[in-house]
């Protein structure tokens, strides 16, 4: 366990559980769960931080995924072909992650959830309700390549908002509701962080006595808040999606100019 004093052990617990919470419902608890660790562990080499929130992420999204299978319409089949294209994007993006500098992470990530703000506020139906129409093949092998190998690249590279990356591609080229599209997306999420974390953890960057603990507070947050998801439908995922971009831009930005 590294030297961490007990009210930071208590902030990084809480902010586990909040993350796995968010993660559940519209994903991007990295968004959280990594300005967390940066700022709990400011010694720490930057892919130690990133190897160490997958530790924690994976616990969570695996619960998650579980959790939605039983009540959501998934297509496992198909999630598992995407996360399979999804380990091999996210242990690549593991690979080069050494050289990702903290004061790189933060710029970044803004401008990425501008972008996802933008989309969903400026597109009020999307994602209510499933296309009745099939998925096309040419839907499923774009699904393969920016869901699987695309996305899981960023998640092994950077990792922050890949799942909310992944809900908003899925609902795009598959034509999901966003309750569907964060189930299946939770599926190939379980690939991404277990690829990644597979190449942190040959790399010996991963903090694994502070990740488990931290673990089980992403576990149960994760299993509440996809539970919620499952109950109260696409309507509140949107909803939940637009307050988590816009109160994340808000403080990253204060962080970087303020």
């Amino acid at each position: 366990m590294p030297d961490i004093s007990t009210t930071m052990l208590i902030v990084l617990c809480a902010a586990a559980a909040a993350a796995g919470w968010i993660d559940a419902v519209v994903g991007g608890g990295g968004l959280l769960l990594l300005p967390a660790l940066l700022l709990g562990l400011p010694n720490a080499h930057p892919a130690t931080v990133l190897g160490t929130n997958k530790a924690v992420a994976v616990v969570g999204t695996t619960g998650a995924a579980v959790t939605y299978l039983r009540k959501a319409p998934v297509d496992v089949k198909l999630a598992f072909k995407i996360g399979t294209a999804a380990v091999a994007g996210s242990a690549g993006g593991a690979a080069l992650a050494g050289g990702i500098s903290k004061d790189a992470l933060r710029p970044l990530i803004m401008a990425v959830l501008l972008l996802v703000g933008a989309f969903v506020a400026f597109r009020p139906a999307f994602g209510t309700t499933p296309s009745a129409s099939p998925v096309s093949r040419q839907g499923v092998l774009l699904a393969i390549g920016l869901a699987g190998l695309g996305i899981g690249f960023y998640d092994g590279l950077i990792g922050p908002g890949t799942g909310t990356f992944l809900v908003l591609a899925l609902t795009a080229l598959l034509h999901l509701d966003l309750v569907t599209a964060s189930a299946t997306a939770k599926i190939v999420n379980v690939c991404t962080n277990a690829g990644a974390l597979a190449m942190f953890a040959y790399q010996g960057m991963v903090l694994w006595q502070l990740a488990a603990l931290m673990a089980v507070f992403n576990l149960a947050g994760s299993m509440v808040g996809a539970r919620m998801a499952l109950k109260k439908g696409s309507g509140f995922v949107r909803g939940v999606l637009l307050s988590v971009v816009g109160a994340l831009v808000v403080k990253l930005g204060f962080e970087q100019w303020g």
